[in-house]
Parts: structure tokens; C-alpha cells; sequence
């Protein structure tokens, strides 16, 4: 159980989401929000209050009489609940119904509380409404896709339940559930705000970092398979340079190598005093994927944790407009609906995310090219060359998956269209741009699932398997319960779908 009451921490989110923990809303929100509602009741009696007695957007100069305001809040809903695209996964809906809630929570949108007991309800009964990929521009916040999420509260739209879509209005009679009671300013309340783009962000940041877990893995090993020295993520060196980061790194890859019997020290080697060839016949130094993880990994490292730190403090955060002021018995009008700060963390987790894709492709390069690796060969193909193809029909797979990484990590940030007759002159994207990220991270897990069936193989073909680290042992039985070795030539997309849910689910 976990209980909304002052602030929910991104690992409470998460548990909620990924561990399907019940929320329990707190009587003190309860009381904050029904004060808030009643407050706002009262103070819009004989004052003009945007999205309360006014029309929308360019809209708001138009008066709208008392008799029509309620019907006004079903109009917005109705109206743009206009998306399109592919439907979110039920996932990143539940964890925008999350965001939506805890924001409403907070007492500064003057709801009903009939709204915070539904949200709660569709979370624990996890029923998660159809959201389109496509739709809002992040400016007066996640538009129409946080009004098909308004659309399910009024019982209408369609809804995703034990596996079909349904009409939300046959689910609801199934469970027993009853729409929110639209009073004041709900339409307005539910879909002015960032919660799509935050909860598809939290749901980003989640993979982001078993990503990040498997790209240090697999680095790991590939620096068994070569037994590299291990100078290069030596506390000594990494502590010359002062990025956290990159010092966490290399500290997680001494932890990971700690019992590998392949790692080699230099002065073992190299500074024995011993070695007087004119050209040296084992590497002074690897290669930089192999080398220079610390240096790749710590950047992205330090992004996740930033971006991570971003979306907790927006989901915690009042993020619709007008702002009830209950304490100072007062309205304020303003901007928190804008989405800049979620685009642009999205932005900088998507860019690192095609950053560890790039150094996985160039690994699985590295092991696939004998020339260069001049230990394997080619392709990693454990049957006959020029038979057999071992690894070289998925290699461009994961080459054409990179790329698409590539071109995907361009900015939305800086992809502002003004629309709403220049009302929103200036806009954020922000939807895009975790919808976007989610897709290169999709795209790792692709090329990470590669790079993996390939190390297992290089690990047979050099006969390590007793000889690698605990750590990469665990991962490696793993993978061959999936793909046992092989050398004949076989139908590889199944085995490469099963080693990515493997990595998705761990």
C-alpha cells in the first residue's frame, strides 16, 4: 500500500506502477482538496475566473452564464478528446493517471473529490484509459491526451481492461464504479497539465536505468573475453577526474569483476621488466568501447539520476491553471502547465540512451570483426566460414536500429509550432518527446538483446564460461536458456525477441 498524503517519491511511483501497489488516499489530501473545492465554489460566486465562468484559451474573452458552466466542462473534455496515433501502453496510462492524481492532490485545483477517489480506483483495479501517442503540443500541458483520461472519469471513451478495450461504460458497470461529479472547473483541472509527458517520463527513466545496468554488464564482460587490464576502471585513475558518474561506473565494473579470472593487472605484464619485443604482440591498450565505459557510461549515469530528480519534483508539483491559493484566499493565473522542463530532461535521456546503444553497437562490432578483435572469428560463427553465418545477418539489424536511435535523439525542445490562434505562441513538445524517447529505448533493448547472444557466444567459442565473473556467469546461463550454442545457421528473430523481453523483465 502506499498512502498519497504530503509527497510521493519516484520510488513509491514506481512501486505503484511496476509493483502494483494499492494507493490509499489519505484523509488529510481528502480534506485538502474538499477545502479547495469549496473555497473555489464560493470565491468564483461574483468574480471572473478563466475556465470557471469564462471560455478557453483564445476563447476566455466570452463570458459564460452560470446555467452552461457545468456543461462547459463537458464540452473541453468531449471536444478534445481528439488524439490519435497508437494507443499508450497501459503502463505509461496508469503512471499518467498516477501523476494526474498527485497533482490534484496537492489542493490548488479546486476538484471535487470524486475525482481523487475514481483515479485512485482505476489505479488499484488497473484499468488504464485509451491515450493516443499523438495529440497535445505540452503548452497548456498534455491537452488531448489527458482529456481521454477526463473522458473515462465521465464514464465515456473506451479503456484498456484484463487484456480487450472496452467501453469504459461497460467496465465501470462490471466494477461497480460511478463517474467523477463535475461541479466547478474538472474538465479544466484534468486536462491542464504535464502527467502524460511525466508519467511516460517516469516509465522512460525506469528502463533508462536497467539499460544502463545491462550496457555496464555486457562492457564487463567483453573486457573478460579480451582480458583487458584492469587499470582503466581502477579507483586510482578514475579518481583523477572528478564526474561522480564516471567514478560510480567504474566502481560498479570492479564490483562486477571482482572474481573474474580473465581480468589481467598491467604490472603483472607489461611492467615486468620482462617484455623486450619491437612489436608488441598483445594490445598496450583496448580499444575505446572497451576502454573509455567510464567515461561513456558516467555522463549517462548522471543524466538518469538528474532527469529521475526533474520528474519527482513536477509530479509533486501543482502543474494546471488557474492555481487555487486556499491559505490566501486567492486565484492565480499563470503558466504551470507548460511542459518545457519534461521536454527538455526527455530530450537529454533520449540522447544518452542512443549514446549507450552506439557503444553496444560498436562492442558487437568489435567481437564481430575478426581483424579487429583478433581473437574470435569472424562473426562469432561457431560452425563452418563460409558455411555458416553466425552472427552477421543480425549485425544489421542492430546497425539500422542504431541509426534510427540517431536520427530519433534530435531535440523536441527546440520544435516549438505556435497553434491556438497564437495563444500558445511559444509550446514545450514534451509529449513528443517521451513518446520519442520511449521508442529509442525500445531500440536499445533490441541491440543490447544482440550484443548479449553474441558475447555467449564468444564465451563458448574461448572456452571461459568457468573462468568469467559471477556476475556475467548468472546472465550468461540465463541467455543460453533462451539460445543454446550453436553453430548451425538458424531462424534468430524468436531468440532475439525472448532475450530482450528477458532484459526488459529482469
Amino acid at each position: 500500500m502506499n498512502t498519497i498524503n504530503e509527497y510521493l517519491s519516484l520510488a513509491e511511483f514506481e512501486s505503484i506502477i511496476f509493483g502494483n501497489n494499492k494507493v490509499v488516499v489519505s484523509d488529510v489530501v481528502l480534506n485538502r482538496v474538499n477545502e479547495s473545492f469549496n473555497f473555489l465554489k464560493e470565491f468564483s460566486g461574483n468574480k471572473v475566473i478563466y475556465g470557471v465562468n469564462t471560455g478557453f484559451g483564445p476563447m476566455a474573452q466570452y463570458r459564460i452564464k452560470e446555467s452552461d458552466q457545468i456543461q462547459l466542462q463537458y464540452n473541453l473534455i468531449r471536444s478534445h478528446s481528439s488524439g490519435t496515433g497508437k494507443p499508450l501502453s497501459p503502463v505509461c496510462a496508469k503512471a499518467a493517471i498516477l501523476a494526474r492524481l498527485n497533482t490534484l492532490s496537492l489542493g490548488n485545483s479546486g476538484v471535487h473529490p470524486s475525482v481523487i477517489h475514481l483515479m485512485a480506483e482505476l489505479i488499484n483495479r488497473d484499468i488504464t484509459p485509451l491515450i493516443f501517442e499523438h495529440g497535445g503540443v505540452g503548452a497548456s500541458g498534455d491537452l488531448v491526451q489527458l482529456s481521454h483520461l477526463a473522458l473515462v472519469l465521465i464514464g465515456e471513451g473506451e479503456v484498456f481492461y484484463k487484456g480487450d478495450r472496452r467501453p469504459t461504460s461497460e467496465v465501470f458497470e462490471i466494477e461497480g464504479l460511478k463517474p467523477i461529479q463535475v461541479e466547478i472547473r474538472e474538465g479544466l483541472a484534468l486536462i491542464n497539465g504535464t502527467s502524460v509527458m511525466t508519467g511516460i517520463g517516469v516509465v522512460n527513466v525506469h528502463y533508462a536505468n536497467k539499460l544502463l545496468d545491462w550496457s555496464l554488464k555486457a562492457s564487463c564482460a567483453i573486457n573478460e573475453l579480451v582480458q583487458a587490464y584492469d587499470d582503466h576502471f581502477s579507483e586510482e585513475l578514475n579518481q583523477t577526474k572528478r564526474h561522480k558518474g564516471q567514478q560510480e561506473v567504474a566502481a560498479k565494473m570492479r564490483a562486477n569483476l571482482s572474481d573474474s579470472t580473465l581480468i589481467r593487472k598491467r604490472e603483472d605484464h607489461l611492467y615486468s621488466g620482462e617484455n623486450t619485443e619491437e612489436i608488441f604482440k598483445e594490445k598496450v591498450q583496448e580499444y575505446y568501447s572497451l576502454r573509455c565505459v567510464p567515461q561513456i557510461l558516467g555522463p549517462v549515469l548522471e543524466t538518469i539520476n538528474n532527469v529521475a530528480s526533474i520528474l519527482e519534483d513536477e509530479f509533486n508539483s501543482a502543474n494546471d491553471n488557474p492555481i487555487i491559493d486556499v491559505k490566501n484566499k486567492h486565484v492565480y493565473h499563470g503558466g504551470n502547465f507548460h511542459g518545457d522542463y519534461i521536454s527538455l530532461e526527455m530530450d537529454k535521456l533520449k540522447i544518452v540512451i542512443t549514446k549507450l546503444t552506439m557503444l553496444a553497437e560498436r562492442q558487437l562490432n568489435y567481437l564481430l570483426n575478426s581483424k579487429i578483435n583478433e581473437i574470435l572469428p569472424p562473426f562469432v560463427n561457431l560452425g563452418t566460414l563460409g558455411f555458416n553465418f553466425g552472427m552477421q545477418g543480425v549485425q544489421f539489424v542492430a546497425t539500422s536500429t542504431t541509426a534510427e536511435s540517431q536520427m530519433l535523439s534530435n531535440p523536441m525542445y527546440v520544435h516549438s509550432i505556435p497553434n491556438n490562434n497564437d495563444n500558445q505562441d511559444i509550446v514545450s513538445m514534451g509529449t513528443n518527446s517521451a513518446v520519442i524517447t520511449s521508442k529509442v529505448i525500445e531500440n536499445s533493448f533490441e541491440v543490447l538483446a544482440i550484443e548479449l547472444i553474441t558475447i555467449v557466444q564468444a564465451i563458448d567459442y574461448l572456452q571461459q564460461k568457468d573462468k568469467i565473473s559471477s556476475v556475467t556467469k548468472k546472465w550468461y546461463d540465463d541467455v543460453r536458456k533462451i539460445i543454446p550454442v550453436f553453430k548451425e545457421d538458424q531462424v534468430m528473430y524468436p531468440f532475439v525477441q525472448q532475450v530482450k523481453d528477458y532484459l526488459i523483465n529482469s
